[in-house]
């Protein structure tokens, strides 16, 4: 999710989830090369397991930004073959293509030859005027066959002109049974899907139909106490409560202030919390209203916590 999961997100979602991978938001293969590298791919050893989401187009960058990012230990690198937004568009990466598959098999297996772990790729079931029963099956075999082994399909065409990136996150009809038919017609890959799930019920209703793994991005970002219930789907109990999560986040924020961090870059993923409970608005509106200020901390987390935590024991 693109200028959302951070990481300051994915470490206060690591809190709530052992066993979910935790993907970064898509950083390109230009940016890697030539851009802050530590702040773009840096992140703390907490968040294990993360996965890396590159895009691009030029299979000779994104090898070079793999091996770039190969010190800092992601656990897998993800290429982006879905993202609608006009500026990947224009940079010939993202969901432009799918139209392109024989392009983007030569882009993974640059980086497949760079990476010492796995490479996965995130696509669409087809873009404008293409019929995603054919296109999306002939570009998984032509993906796979240069050596990808996992895909996450997310259940919807995009429509490159005349639709905005949320429009494209929304509009056009999800289409659960073709991702479902593709992990039928190929078993021996990893499919997994994205798009539309809002809930783990909903979740476990789909991995009962075969898949291997659900990608949940905005249910979980705006509704994050979800998260604590995922590593049910693993047999597990939740590693700690919402209190002991609270508790955990203070000395991240602490040496994040330290540091000459700003609060708001930490609490402006936690506004989702409490959703539905008595008080969860008055949390929503202290911290948008004061994280942002010169000299916001800890006090005013707590002011926000008690607004909403003797509603929420």
């Amino acid at each position: 999710m693109l200028d959302w999961t951070d990481r300051h997100c994915r470490f206060f979602h690591r809190l709530m989830t052992r066993r979910a991978m935790l993907y970064t938001e898509m950083v390109t293969a230009p940016a890697v090369i030539h851009g802050p590298r530590d702040r773009l791919l840096g992140f703390s050893e907490a968040e294990h397991p993360v996965a890396l989401q590159l895009g691009g187009s030029d299979p000779a960058e994104l090898a070079q930004a793999v091996r770039l990012a190969e010190p800092y230990g992601y656990d897998e690198i993800n290429l982006n073959v879905g993202c609608p937004s006009d500026r990947v568009q224009s940079g010939c990466f993202g969901a432009v293509l799918m139209e392109r598959p024989s392009l983007v098999a030569d882009c993974v297996a640059a980086m497949i030859a760079e990476s010492p772990v796995p490479v996965t790729v995130k696509c669409r079931i087809g873009v404008d005027e293409q019929e995603p029963s054919e296109v999306l099956p002939a570009f998984l075999e032509t993906v796979a066959a240069a050596g990808v082994r996992h895909f996450v399909i997310h259940a919807r065409k995009a429509w490159l002109q005349g639709l905005s990136p949320r429009e494209n996150r929304e509009i056009p009809p999800l289409d659960y049974p073709l991702v479902i038919a593709m992990k039928r017609r190929f078993p021996e890959l990893t499919i997994c899907l994205n798009g539309g799930v809002g809930s783990l019920t909903q979740a476990e209703a789909l991995l009962a139909q075969g898949l291997d793994g659900i990608m949940i991005g905005r249910a979980a970002y705006n509704e994050p106490e979800l998260l604590l219930e995922a590593d049910r789907l693993w047999g597990e109990e939740p590693p700690r409560d919402l209190a002991a999560v609270l508790a955990d986040m203070r000395p991240y924020i602490s040496a994040h202030l330290e540091g000459g961090g700003r609060l708001h870059q930490i609490t402006r993923h936690m506004l989702g919390l409490f959703a539905g409970r008595p008080g969860a608005r008055h949390w929503r509106r202290i911290l948008s209203e004061g994280a942002a200020r010169p000299g916001a901390g800890l006090a005013l987390f707590d002011e926000a916590l008690e607004a909403v935590q003797p509603r929420a024991a």
